[in-house]
């Protein structure tokens, strides 16, 4: 049997170039697929905008566009071009499809109308905009960009004064960096100081203002630091109110889960308030209802553990009483949206081996599977209409449409159809044994491209991480199984105790014995 360490340098062994003819999938056809994500409904419901990459393999680089095609189905087409290097694509109330792309250095935001033609910058400020979301009526911006604190109040203004601080940190020729406190890293980037914050601006003629504090005095990121988003801060329906999740730093932010629900007047005429700060474990993403009566968000229940369950709960938010949605729902769930007549939320999850959609009736409770076999990368729900972006272990991630209740489903794009025609896949099956304590484990099997029956294979054993994580049914660009098979593996994974989609105690098993995760793949 060869080591595994000879399967990793078989299966990450790309060909210079492409197989033009049938062949069997490797790592360079993966690295040369086109990714498609993050889909947006226009106001009307009528058409999506999404992000697309494409690979310059020469140029070791990926380039981003933003494109557009009808909800209803039709010819997809190129927004901004490759070179733009565009992404975030987002809708303003009076149609146009804002995104972000770099300019001079810094990530800026730009407008395009859905019509095409070219993109118009819509800011030049000096340091980059992480993420935006519009007010509903499209008059005013949230926008998080990073910033000293400590120029808050600083009388050239907290852009100014941070834009200040930096320069001078660059002409500095000494490199050496003192680090007082945690963290010093998020993921692949080094701390310098900044905190995310929020700011509001006004909007007009296609042009954005001059950004306000909003999120003054929180010492945290809005969104978190590293992958949070826009959907951890909100607009409420009227406008006049900015709803956002923050974990205050202080002393414990390294090990502390304890994220709280802020609330904030849009003209920052007060202080953030804080929601939910008597739950001491993770409370986020809040989603405003389109009454204006409810707010509804994701909670955990134990402080300190990240792999607890995200229940559904809602705040009424005159009486500010509280109450969990879905406690009998035994999944944790992922950020909302809400159908237009306010009876169910949606949410994307872990599910027996898939990440699926489920629609969550506010009255009941119930959860209703709307997609499964597969994965659900991302989502919008509108009036109508409902597109997700879906993946699976042979497909990658296309949109597809379907009416809001789920039912009809049909394919938008076909991103990489010509690339598929002459690639060959393994075949992939599921199975499910015994495992410790007599509970049911869940794995799957690729087998290599052109599996005899009649013959051994070498086979690749594929461990996931987390521990609390799960090996699902997916295309994944990192731990793709269908390059190993491509190579002639036979890959083996196994969702052990700890793994999500399979129940909250399932997932707490590992907890403080890591033999029991390793004794459900023997």
């Amino acid at each position: 049997m060869k080591s595994f360490a000879a399967m990793l340098a078989l299966a990450s062994a790309a060909p210079v170039f492409a197989a033009s003819g049938p062949h069997p999938f490797d790592v360079h056809d993966l690295v040369m697929m086109d990714r498609v994500s993050d889909p947006a409904l226009s106001p009307d419901g009528k058409v999506v905008a999404f992000s697309l990459r494409e690979t310059d393999y020469d140029a070791n680089k990926g380039l981003n566009s933003i494109w557009i095609v009808p909800a209803g189905g039709g010819k997809t087409v190129r927004l901004t071009d490759k070179a733009l290097n565009a992404t975030s694509a987002r809708w303003s109330a009076d149609g146009s499809v804002w995104f972000i792309a770099p300019k001079d250095g810094t990530a800026q935001l730009w407008r395009v109308g859905a019509s095409g033609g070219a993109a118009q910058q819509a800011t030049t400020l000096a340091m980059d905009v992480n993420n935006f979301r519009f007010s509903p009526d499209g008059k005013r911006i949230l926008l998080s960009i990073d910033v000293f604190n400590e120029c808050a109040d600083d009388s050239a203004g907290i852009l100014a004064c941070t834009k200040k601080k930096l320069d001078a940190r660059k002409a500095n020729k000494a490199t050496g960096v003192v680090y007082d406190k945690l963290f010093i890293r998020h993921w692949d980037a080094w701390s310098d100081g900044r905190r995310s914050q929020l700011f509001i601006a006004d909007v007009a003629d296609g042009k954005v203002g001059l950004p306000k504090l909003l999120t003054r005095g929180v010492d945290g990121d809005v969104p978190s630091k590293p992958f949070g988003d826009d959907t951890e801060y909100a607009f409420s329906p009227d406008g006049a109110t900015v709803y956002f999740d923050a974990r205050i730093a202080g002393k414990t932010e390294p090990w502390s889960t304890n994220f709280d629900i802020f609330s904030v007047p849009a003209d920052g005429s007060a202080a953030p308030k804080n929601l939910t700060a008597d739950n001491p474990a993770w409370d986020g993403y809040p989603l405003p209802s389109a009454n204006g009566k409810t707010l509804y968000y994701l909670a955990m229940k134990r402080a300190g553990f990240e792999a607890d369950r995200f229940g559904i709960w809602a705040i009424d938010l005159a009486s500010g009483a509280r109450r969990e949605i879905d406690p009998q729902w035994d999944r944790s769930a992922s950020n909302l949206q809400e159908s237009a007549d306010g009876k169910t939320l949606f949410t994307a999850t872990d599910d027996n081996g898939d990440h699926a959609l489920f629609g969550i009736d506010v009255a009941s409770g119930k959860a209703n599977r709307l997609v499964g076999d597969g994965t659900v990368a991302g989502f919008d729900v509108g009036r109508k209409t409902m597109i997700v972006a879906r993946h699976d272990l042979k497909h990658p991630t296309d949109l597809y449409a379907a009416g809001a209740n789920g039912r009809g489903w049909k394919q938008l794009t076909h991103f990489n159809a010509e690339r598929l025609r002459n690639i060959r896949f393994g075949d992939y099956e599921w199975f499910t044994f015994k495992g410790e304590g007599g509970d049911t484990v869940q794995g799957y099997v690729v087998k290599p491209v052109g599996f005899k029956s009649n013959k051994k294979y070498p086979v690749a054993f594929i461990i996931h991480g987390g521990p609390q994580g799960a090996m699902t049914n997916e295309f994944h660009y990192r731990w793709n199984p269908e390059t190993y098979a491509g190579a002639g593996f036979a890959v083996v994974t196994i969702n052990f105790h700890g793994s999500t989609g399979y129940g909250q105690k399932f997932t707490d098993a590992i907890s403080g014995d890591w033999e029991i995760g390793t004794a459900s793949c023997r």
